[in-house]
């Protein structure tokens, strides 16, 4: 238990003030490849060596040895890789191994930037007592590439890591080989989804929709959506909503937009997730179609009989009333009538006063008196 507190404290034992120098100090067994790991000193250099010291005085010569130098990576090369999230992440070491050395000859070991160690490979065998909890289980060194892989990899595990690898010589362990790599974790944002809210109205054309992605990670750079038309594109930019997961780090995005769409031509719409500055997602398309005009309601058949009802009312309205006119500026026959019945009338009241004077006129002189009468005043009727 006290050799594995040693090695977890190894990051803060490289930052040992230098008076440890002044520390007396005592040979390391080959079991405690730590105290060499900076490769930097070796135990017989110092002149003073009782391997039946014990693990007290081997703690004390780490420190010793850990203190001198407190940036062992300065001037070491760092490579950058990728992993995806839940996936495989490669932390290489690329050592080349130009002696042709043997597993059973070197010490291996990877460490994170909290100095907590990944994997250890000691004379070919692994040491997993010496690896932090969080890594137990989820790494496998190939041998052949010289690379320590690290499964289920977690957002957690994006940082820096360093290989070493030492030989095992007469005189102790030296370092001949160290790497600096950069793990980058990755998330893969779901394909963008658009949700319409609510239809357009017929009147204004205007769509309400949301556009989302889940489950990605770094946080993207915006989101908007795309209007493309036969003639035209047009860009809708929105305040982007995001939501972290606390246990997994993973983003959520979302946007609302509101926006107007041409009703008489076909409309493809796209929600556009923009990562980088040239790398995006695209939703599937959202197609709306062009209206077709609206044909005028048909008229009701009854509408159509009183219309004509009216158009006939007023037709003969007219006609009476021109009618009705030409009557009051010509007489017609029954004012002729009427003027010749006064006119018999006349001609009676005339024949009785005849009479009354000549009583003894016949039948015959009568008429003629009735149709010379009658003739008589034709005529003055006629003047007048």
């Amino acid at each position: 238990m006290r050799f594995k507190w040693s090695v977890r404290r190894y990051g803060a034992l490289t930052k040992a003030p230098l008076q440890l120098f002044l520390i007396r100090c005592f040979c390391v067994p080959w079991e405690c490849p730590w105290a060499y790991a900076s490769g930097l000193l070796e135990l017989q250099w110092m002149g003073i060596c009782d391997s039946t010291m014990g693990l007290r005085n081997t703690l004390i010569v780490m420190a010793l040895l850990l203190s001198v130098s407190t940036v062992p990576f300065s001037g070491a090369a760092s490579l950058k890789s990728h992993a995806f999230f839940n996936e495989t992440g490669e932390l290489p070491c690329h050592f080349p191994n130009t002696q042709n050395l043997s597993l059973d000859e070197l010490v291996i070991f990877w460490q994170d930037q909290n100095k907590l160690v990944l994997y250890e490979l000691f004379k070919g065998q692994e040491k997993p007592n010496n690896v932090h909890p969080k890594y137990i289980g989820r790494t496998s060194f190939d041998q052949d590439s010289w690379t320590l892989r690290l499964h289920n990899v977690q957002i957690k595990d994006t940082g820096s890591y360093q290989c070493f690898i030492h030989h095992r010589r007469s005189q102790g362990l030296v370092s001949i080989h160290q790497m600096s790599s950069d793990l980058i974790v990755l998330a893969n944002f779901s394909q963008p989804e658009i949700r319409l809210i609510a239809n357009q109205t017929e009147k204004s054309n205007i769509i309400n929709l949301t556009c989302s992605s889940t489950q990605g990670y770094p946080e993207p750079q915006k989101m908007y959506v795309r209007l493309n038309t036969k003639n035209s594109t047009s860009n809708y930019d929105a305040v982007m909503k995001k939501s972290q997961n606390n246990i997994t780090e993973l983003y959520n995005v979302s946007i609302s937009v509101s926006f107007p769409i041409p009703p008489e031509t076909n409309v493809t719409i796209f929600c556009v997730l923009q990562l980088e500055p040239t790398e995006i997602i695209l939703s599937p398309p959202y197609n709306i179609d062009a209206k077709s005009p609206v044909p005028s309601p048909p008229v009701p058949d009854h509408i159509l009989w009183i219309a004509a009802l009216l158009v006939v009312f007023i037709v003969c309205g007219t006609v009476f009333v021109i009618l009705r006119k030409r009557k009051t500026k010509q007489p017609g026959p029954s004012n002729e009538c009427e003027i010749i019945k006064v006119e018999g009338k006349e001609s009676e009241q005339t024949e009785k006063r005849v009479e009354l004077q000549k009583p003894g006129r016949s039948d015959e002189v009568h008429c003629d008196v009735n149709i010379s009468k009658t003739t008589s005043d034709n005529k003055s009727a006629t003047d007048f």
